[in-house]
């Protein structure tokens, strides 16, 4: 069975996972360009931790069972996103893979499944998984390293985390449930 793609981008002109706002109040966005065409997909930290973690580990993989590709190189300037934003979806899943044939990375993002509204209810309609928008975005590894390293930057500079309990420190401060009320509140 084919899928159908909301946004299939067959060769980005330009891709970044990167956030917007102040520390704590901050989205993070899923960015494709295609020619004009621009996706742009709301994610979660998490997810663009674990993005750039696997995109860094398929592209170990890559030179070590393809010795005779050329390297993915270090992009000289990293990606930022182009606004205005204007994001078509939440993002629930995402998958990474490898087009051999073109030396190409793919990205795969399906949307969350969103909670049946009263009007579903009454017609009888929920959205089924297979009817859920999708978006497939093909990168050079040299995109996909530079969406890496952005990424990382990104999630790594957000609020600093407690030593003690591992939440997040916000700038008035914190206050740490492993000092069980017996210590000052933590602020950096």
């Amino acid at each position: 069975m084919e899928q159908h793609f909301t946004y299939d981008f067959e060769a980005v002109t330009h891709i970044v996972a990167d956030a917007l706002g102040q520390p704590g109040h901050r989205t993070f966005f899923l960015q494709a360009r295609q020619g004009r065409r621009v996706a742009s997909l709301i994610v979660e930290k998490q997810q663009v931790a674990a993005l750039a973690a696997s995109v860094l580990q398929l592209l170990d993989e890559l030179e070590l069972q393809h010795p005779e590709l050329e390297p993915a190189v270090s992009p000289k300037q990293l990606p930022r996103l182009e606004e205005p934003i204007d994001p078509a979806f939440r993002v629930g899943q995402l998958g990474l893979g490898y087009d051999e044939d073109q030396d190409l990375m793919v990205l795969v993002a399906q949307a969350l499944p969103t909670e049946p509204t009263d009007e579903d209810d009454e017609e009888g309609g929920v959205v089924m998984e297979d009817d859920l928008p999708r978006a497939r975005f093909f990168a050079t590894r040299t995109q996909m390293r530079a969406l890496s390293e952005k990424a990382l930057k990104s999630v790594e500079s957000g609020r600093p985390e407690c030593p003690l309990c591992g939440r997040p420190i916000d700038p008035a401060g914190h206050f740490c449930p492993r000092t069980n009320g017996h210590a000052y509140p933590l602020a950096f």
